[in-house]
């Protein structure tokens, strides 16, 4: 995480000599840190910033109350070429309640002519070492640290990531290597969905028919030793992170029956083995390490599924006798005698009244669009009230990429996993004080005080993206300051190809049928919604329609400009769902089309043209706008307009669009340089 000043190139300093700390303090000549220079996500609860800036280029802990923290602050820092010297810059450790809260997690970071961390706990101090690195930086060979001070906790107890590894095996590394995000964002739980249909992950001493071929359907052979399984927990253990493992039961049940050739759940045989099986997985950690089993017991479809009550309740009672807690999906199994398992929330399902819960309502990312999917996880409420309590524990950010996948770092590049984690960072750490669903589909309107707080959170996500994320996937570029005009939608009856006047030529208004239109907007983003597919507010309520859409974008000069285009907005999950997916010299079998300057741009070339919907076997190549090679188009020097055609009806599931240049570099997809957009500042005209 090595940062070359990307804040504060070739700045002056003023040495001044630190008697008795044997320290160089600086402050910068007519500047001040500034937190749009420093920024932390999530944000902290307080943040001040002082007057200047400390330099050093050795460090020595004088505090040595949080060792296991102290030790990884040296080996940060080591690893950033700063040594440990008896004459270094002082950091302190302090182990001491904070007079702001009680929250275990809290923390509280000074830095001035040296480096204080206070905290009651270890996992608090360990806190201040993410903030510390995010605000860390190189000037040279020098470290530079803002003069700050930081006062934070969490808001809720359960800040979490969940992949399912039961569909698509991970390696260690990759989960590693997320695990490290993680803990920047301040999460505390990694929730491993390990087993599913396709695949029993989790190696069964016990029970090695599991790990036979028979079992997989998917990933054949791929899944977690328990000593991998252990490494995995040891690694979570040191940045603070608890482990919530899931063998999902009696749905999602294939590679289990298939594995001891079981017909049906309700076998005789089912029980006494799930007993082994997860009085195996308790086994192999205590009950501090690992408070909590997810047992699933969610969409149970099929009468083959199914499981009686008793047995269940058996696993519950086993679990509950080992002193671990007992999670279960809602909508799942509801056992009339379980009054004591906490429920994970998916879909819209509302909490067990009474029963303490886990937000993921809102929070898969399979079917989140990089761009809209951010609003929704800004805006949105965890757990739909301002903090936790007893009841309200958290939330757990979900990636469910059901379909097949031909590598695993599609995982990463087919699914806005990094920028889910950094924009869902800051509200589930700081809650927020409304739930702001009129920003859950698409961005807040032009001027708001809502798309000002978005894009002042959008610049900080990119000054980290730009700094943590470098080679890794992270589909995401400023979007805030593209405005779109809207018309529509105009009645096709049925004929999503039925052309309209406003491909004639563009005027402020038409008349179709009696009935005038007129632009609307602007609305706002790389995506915009015109129809929410779950069915969140968005610009219409019309069953089908079209719509188009129009910007302009200014080149300072002629050039070929990569761009981002797509009308579906697939989502990875259930085949391709919304299918079947276009032919060639389609961009969706919507018949959308695209225009700029007048000329219409042609759709990609397909690698899998008109595949069906149950395709889920068939991993995704090209599908969605983010992972396939950008469209490039002729912009000329000047005003560009650019005109979209949004049909929706047929078989069609989601009605969107997205459309943003882009540009490439070493580090990945960037902000398009030199080019500007209509804004309400700047409003349509003719140049």
């Amino acid at each position: 995480m090595h940062r070359d000043n990307p804040y504060f190139p070739n700045r002056p300093f003023l040495a001044l000599l630190c008697f008795g700390l044997g320290v160089l303090f600086s402050h910068a000549q007519g500047k001040q840190p500034r937190a749009k220079d420093f920024p932390v996500i999530p944000t902290p609860k307080k943040i001040t910033y002082g007057e200047g800036l400390l330099p050093f280029s050795e460090i020595r802990i004088s505090g040595m109350e949080h060792v296991d923290e102290s030790a990884k602050l040296m080996d940060f820092f080591a690893s950033e070429g700063i040594p440990t010297h008896p004459n270094g810059i002082a950091v302190r450790f302090t182990k001491k309640p904070l007079e702001q809260t009680t929250h275990p997690e809290a923390y509280a970071l000074q830095v001035d002519s040296m480096v204080t961390i206070s905290s009651p706990t270890a996992q608090g101090a360990f806190h201040a070492l993410q903030t510390l690195k995010q605000l860390f930086y190189k000037e040279g060979e020098t470290g530079m640290l803002p003069q700050v001070r930081v006062v934070d906790w969490p808001s809720f107890q359960i800040r979490g990531f969940m992949h399912d590894t039961g569909r698509n095996y991970q390696s260690v590394a990759q989960l590693k290597e997320q695990l490290d995000m993680l803990a920047l964002y301040k999460y505390n739980v990694f929730h491993g969905h390990l087993t599913d249909n396709p695949g029993w992950r989790l190696e069964s001493k016990k029970h090695p028919q599991l790990q036979l071929k028979r079992a997989f359907s998917r990933h054949v052979g791929k899944f977690y030793t328990q000593e991998e399984f252990k490494e995995i927990l040891a690694y979570c253990k040191e940045r603070h992170i608890t482990v919530i493992p899931e063998l999902d039961i009696p749905g999602h049940t294939e590679a289990f029956r298939r594995a001891f050739g079981i017909k049906s759940m309700r076998d005789p045989s089912v029980e006494p083995i799930l007993l082994d099986l997860f009085e195996e997985l308790i086994s192999l950690a205590d009950a501090e390490e690992m408070p909590y089993i997810h047992l699933g017991t969610d969409e149970v479809w099929h009468r083959k599924e199914e499981m009686e009550d008793h047995s269940l309740m058996a696993i519950m009672d086993l679990i509950k006798s080992k002193g671990r807690e007992v999670i279960t999906w809602k909508e799942g199994i509801q056992l009339p005698q379980d009054s004591t398992s906490i429920k994970q929330l998916w879909a819209q399902h509302p909490p067990r009244e009474g029963h303490r819960f886990i937000d993921s309502r809102a929070n898969y990312i399979n079917h989140l669009d990089p761009f809209a999917g951010m609003g929704r996880l800004f805006f949105q409420q965890p757990a739909r009230q301002p903090s936790g309590d007893s009841l309200a524990l958290g939330g757990i950010l979900c990636a469910w990429p059901d379909n097949n996948v031909a590598h695993e770092r599609d995982i990463l590049g087919q699914n806005p996993i990094y920028p889910a984690m950094v924009f869902y960072a800051d509200a589930i750490w700081n809650g927020r004080k409304e739930n702001k669903l009129a920003h859950w589909a698409n961005l807040p309107k032009a001027g708001t005080a809502d798309l000002r707080a978005f894009a002042q959170f959008e610049d900080a996500v990119l000054r980290h993206k730009a700094t943590f994320f470098k080679q890794k996937e992270f589909p995401y570029v400023k979007q805030t300051d593209i405005h779109w005009e809207l018309i529509g939608p105009f009645d096709h009856k049925g004929n999503v190809s039925k052309r309209f006047p406003v491909e004639d030529g563009l005027e402020p208004k038409y008349t179709v049928d009696g009935k005038t239109f007129e632009w609307q907007g602007p609305y706002v983003g790389g995506t915009v919604h015109l129809k929410h597919f779950f069915g969140f507010p968005a610009v219409t309520e019309e069953a089908s329609g079209t719509f188009y859409a129009r910007t302009e974008i200014y080149s300072p000069e002629a050039r070929t400009q990569d761009f981002w285009i797509g009308f579906q907005g697939w989502s990875r999950s259930g085949g391709r769902r919304g299918g079947p997916f276009p032919e060639q010299g389609q961009w969706h079998t919507t018949e959308p089309k695209i225009w700029v300057n007048g000329t219409e741009v042609p759709p990609p070339v397909w690698q899998q043209p008109g595949l069906k919907t149950k395709t889920d076997e068939i991993p995704f190549v090209d599908e969605d706008y983010f992972y396939r090679e950008p469209t490039k188009i002729v912009l000329k020097k000047g005003w560009n307009t650019v005109l979209l055609k949004i049909p929706h009806g047929k078989n069609s599931w989601k009605w969107m669009f997205s459309c943003i240049p882009v540009h490439f570099d070493e580090n990945g997809v960037q902000r398009a340089p030199g080019l500007r957009y209509r804004t309400q500042q700047t409003p349509y005209e003719t140049d």
